[in-house]
């Protein structure tokens, strides 16, 4: 059996500093005479940036997937939160954010620290309710922006409009709430590292195509959440484009992810947090998983490229584009994250099977694991059709249950089951790690 070469990321280490002091800034920020928001991993981060360099965020979703990974924590949090009459089939993320501030505990220490404002963006189902209760909970002022004007292929003029007009009333909001004055250069400095971030991360997972694939998904899940946390911060724009440079130099030289990848996979949305070592499981086998739309997506921009392959979409800094204006930097901050993969199949399911069936082509998979997860409303929905689709397309397809931030959804030895018999298929047998 052909073995490949492995090495351990040189930038690793860096990317836990980055993530650590995001989290201890956060905490800190009052202690400095700083300011705290809360929102969502899709919120339009680059627009409270405007009001200065000590603002400091924390999203929801990726510090409630942290939570989940603390899995007595999380239980707590769960605990917490249906004690106050909220359903289990709610959103695991909002439900950990939630219970951690019910709790009053920061799942990195101490109490949780009390947010001056909340701004979000409204696509997915739970979105603006979520942070509507923090608001209320918390007595905080609250600005959501809704952007659910159908998919990129139909944007016109007037739904573009729609979201930019919110945009700069959110602006007017940021500087009646927090008593300062609005900042264009910083607004127009931060859509400029956020384009190039999420640009750089899609050419990164785009590196990945590659046999052997420089990087597994389980990694890249570290990787990709710096892109959650700050996507318009010039640290984490400079770090993917060194992540970059890596991994490309990890490609010439034949550097895997997996020594003995002998199949290819990929997975589809949130992983069950608390139960990563599946990943290394299917490693046992010769399989890695590449990544996923869910991987890709989730801050990758991406674009149709002149030979028909998907690419990251060219900034507009590489397209010769001079931003002067704020209402210029918010066209584009809008025109960038409508045209976000993961965004459009909130519309349509077989916008996502295309997609993922493209990947399936480009990255040259040989099967597909789709997660049934009961914790995400939006990210699951029109999952069964996805899996219809892509077993007619005659592509090895697995499904599992399981929900991303409740571990009580999940089953570890069914799955281990699931996973041996499609291993099976795919003429497969453990090998052991």
């Amino acid at each position: 059996m052909k073995t490949y070469h492995t090495e351990p990321l040189k930038c690793w280490n860096k990317a836990k500093e980055l993530r650590d002091n995001y989290y201890r800034d956060y905490a800190t920020a009052h202690d400095k005479g700083g300011l705290r928001w809360t929102g969502g991993a899709w919120s339009f981060d680059a627009i409270p940036a405007g009001l200065g360099d000590d603002v400091y965020a924390i999203t929801g979703e990726p510090y409630a997937a942290s939570i989940a990974f603390n899995k007595d924590f999380s239980l707590r949090c769960m605990e917490a939160a249906e004690a106050k009459g909220w359903a289990r089939d709610l959103c695991s993320y909002m439900r950990n954010y939630w219970g951690s501030m019910y709790l009053d505990e920061f799942n990195f220490g101490g109490k949780y620290p009390k947010p001056d404002f909340a701004f979000q963006d409204h696509i997915c189902c739970s979105h603006a309710k979520w942070y509507q209760h923090v608001a209320e909970y918390k007595q905080i002022p609250y600005f959501c922006i809704d952007v659910s004007v159908g998919p990129y292929k139909d944007l016109d003029e007037d739904r573009l409009m729609f979201v930019v007009n919110q945009m700069h009333e959110s602006i007017e909001f940021l500087e009646r709430v927090t008593e300062r004055k609005y900042d264009d250069e910083k607004l127009i400095e931060a859509v400029k590292n956020e384009t190039r971030s999420t640009s750089v991360w899609a050419e990164v997972c785009a590196l990945n195509k590659a046999i052997p694939a420089p990087l597994d998904e389980k990694t890249m899940y570290s990787l990709y959440v710096l892109g959650t946390l700050q996507k318009h911060a010039k640290v984490v724009a400079d770090f993917y484009e060194e992540l970059r440079d890596e991994v490309a130099d990890r490609v010439a030289r034949g550097i895997a992810a997996v020594s003995n990848e002998r199949r290819r996979l990929m997975s589809d949305t949130q992983p069950p947090w608390g139960f990563l070592k599946i990943f290394r499981y299917l490693e046992g086998f010769g399989a890695v998983s590449v990544g996923s739309l869910y991987t890709f997506a989730l801050i990758g921009v991406w674009e149709d490229k002149p030979d028909g392959t998907w690419g990251p979409r060219a900034t507009p800094m590489q397209k010769g584009v001079s931003i002067d204006t704020r209402d210029q930097a918010l066209r584009i901050l809008a025109d960038w994250n409508l045209s976000k993969p993961e965004w459009q199949h909130f519309y349509d399911a077989d916008l996502k099977s295309k997609m993922m069936l493209r990947i399936v082509k480009e990255w040259r998979l040989n099967g597909v694991m789709l997660h049934m997860n009961r914790g995400c409303e939006g990210l699951s929905c029109g999952i069964a059709e996805n899996r219809l689709a892509i077993a007619e397309s005659d592509v090895p397809v697995m499904a599992f249950e399981g929900n991303m931030g409740d571990e009580r959804e999940f089953d570890e030895a069914k799955t281990r089951d699931r996973i041996d018999a499609f291993m099976e298929t795919l003429g497969l047998e453990y090998l052991g790690n």
